[in-house]
C-alpha cells in the first residue's frame, strides 16, 4: 500500500544560490517525532519540517552546517549530504566522497562538449562525516541541533558537534581506504560511473553503517562499518573494528543494485536500493535481517534478504526523473521515501513536492 504525504517548504528559504529548489534534489529523510529532518544536494543546510494536524509536513527551517562545523571549502560548495542518522543524542551526517564528471552541454561544440566530458573534479566539503547534538525541545516537542550543549542524559557532560578529520581532498576514511583490496581501484573514479559513491547512513549506538552506492562488484553491492572517537580537540578519528584495518566490510548481493539509503529498525536494517550509474532502473526496498545482531563481516545473499516492494521511478518521457534517494521509518510498518528531480506530477504549487508512504510491513 502506498499514499502520498505532502511536504510544504517556505519560499524564502528554498533556494540555493544557483536558483535550484530544495524539493528539486532531495537526497536522504529522517524522522524523529513530528520532525523530518531533509537535505538537498547541492546545498550546505539540513531541512526541518514538522508535522501538521492534516498529515503534511511543514513549518520550515533551515539549518546551516557552516554554523556547527568546520567545514572544509571556507567560501561555500555543496557538502552532497547523501545520509543522516541519530544516536546518543547526536545527528549524524555524510557527504558523498565522490568526485564528479562534468556533463557535456548540447548546445556546445563537438570538441567542447567532449571536452568537459573528460574532466573530473571533486568538492571539499562532500569528505564530511560529523555529528551535531540533537535535543527535543521539552516546551515545543521540535527537536533541535546545537553546536555543544549538555547532555540530559549525563549530567556535568558536554555534548559538541565533532567530524572525522580530514581535509579538502580527502578524509581519513578515504585514505584508509586507498589501500583495501576490493574499494581502491575505484577511489579515483567518478560516482556515476560506478566509482565510490556514499550514499546512506545509518548509526546503531557507537556503530556507523555507510552505504555506498559505487562500486558493485560483480553485483555485490558493499556496506562499511566503521566506530569513531574523539581526541581533546573535539577531532573524530577511526577506531580498530577489525583485524588490521578501521573498518568492517560486508557484502549483499542486490543483482547489480546499489545502496541508496539505510535505516535501522530494530535489528535489522532497510536497505533502499537503484542503479550505481546514472541509470533509470529498478528501485527497490530490501530487509537485511539481524544485521544488527550479527557483529562480523557479513556476505548476505540475495536469497537471506528479503524484497520488500518496488518504488516508482522515472520511465519514458520522465527518464532520470523521480530518483528514490532518502528512506526514514514512519511508524513500525511504513517507511517515507523522498525523491531527487521529481516529476511535475509529484510537484504540488511553487515550494510543495510530495513524498511516498510505503507499508512494508502487513
Amino acid at each position: 500500500m502506498r499514499k502520498n504525504i505532502t511536504l510544504r517548504f517556505d519560499p524564502e528559504l528554498s533556494l540555493n544560490p544557483e536558483g535550484k529548489h530544495v524539493r528539486d534534489g532531495l537526497s536522504t529523510v529522517l524522522r524523529t517525532g513530528n520532525d523530518l529532518w531533509l537535505s538537498c544536494d547541492e546545498r550546505l543546510t539540513v531541512e526541518r519540517l514538522t508535522r501538521s494536524d492534516d498529515g503534511s509536513f511543514a513549518k520550515h527551517r533551515s539549518f546551516n552546517l557552516g554554523d556547527y562545523l568546520d567545514l572544509p571549502a571556507k567560501d561555500g560548495g555543496e557538502i552532497d549530504i547523501e545520509g543522516m542518522g541519530i544516536a546518543n543524542n547526536y545527528l549524524w551526517i555524510v557527504g558523498s566522497h565522490s568526485l564528479k564528471r562534468r556533463k557535456p552541454r548540447r548546445h556546445d561544440s563537438v570538441a567542447k562538449q567532449m571536452k568537459r566530458l573528460s574532466k573530473v573534479k571533486s568538492d571539499p566539503n562532500r569528505y564530511l562525516l560529523a555529528r551535531i547534538p540533537i535535543l527535543q525541545d521539552e516546551e515545543t516537542g521540535h527537536y533541535v541541533i546545537y553546536k555543544s550543549c549538555e547532555d540530559p542524559d549525563r549530567p556535568g557532560h558536554t555534548l559538541r558537534a565533532a567530524q572525522l578529520k580530514g581535509d579538502t581532498t580527502s578524509s581519513v576514511l578515504t585514505d584508509v581506504l586507498q589501500h583495501d583490496e576490493h574499494v581502491s581501484p575505484f577511489m579515483h573514479i567518478p560516482g556515476k560511473d560506478n566509482g565510490f559513491d556514499i550514499e546512506g547512513l545509518a548509526i546503531s549506538g557507537s556503530r556507523i553503517f555507510i552505504g555506498l552506492r559505487g562500486p558493485v562488484l560483480r553485483g555485490w553491492a558493499m556496506v562499511l562499518e566503521i566506530e569513531t572517537e574523539e581526541d581533546e580537540q573535539g577531532v573524530l578519528h577511526l577506531k580498530q573494528v577489525a583485524e588490521n584495518r578501521p573498518y568492517k566490510k560486508h557484502f549483499l548481493n542486490l543483482r547489480g543494485k546499489g545502496v541508496r539509503e539505510l535505516r535501522v529498525f530494530g535489528e535489522d536494517i532497510y536497505i533502499l536500493a537503484g542503479p550505481t550509474m546514472d541509470l533509470d532502473g529498478v528501485i527497490a526496498i530490501y530487509r537485511w535481517p539481524g544485521a544488527i545482531s550479527k557483529k562480523g563481516e557479513q556476505m548476505v545473499h540475495n536469497n537471506e534478504l528479503e524484497r520488500l516492494c518496488e518504488v516508482p521511478h522515472g520511465t519514458g518521457d520522465n527518464s532520470g526523473k523521480d530518483k528514490a534517494e532518502g528512506l526514514t521509518t514512519y511508524d513500525e510498518k511504513h517507511v517515507l521515501i523522498v525523491y531527487d528531480s521529481p516529476t511535475d506530477a509529484r510537484k504540488v504549487g511553487e515550494d510543495a513536492v510530495l513524498a511516498d508512504l510505503i507499508q512494508v510491513i502487513p
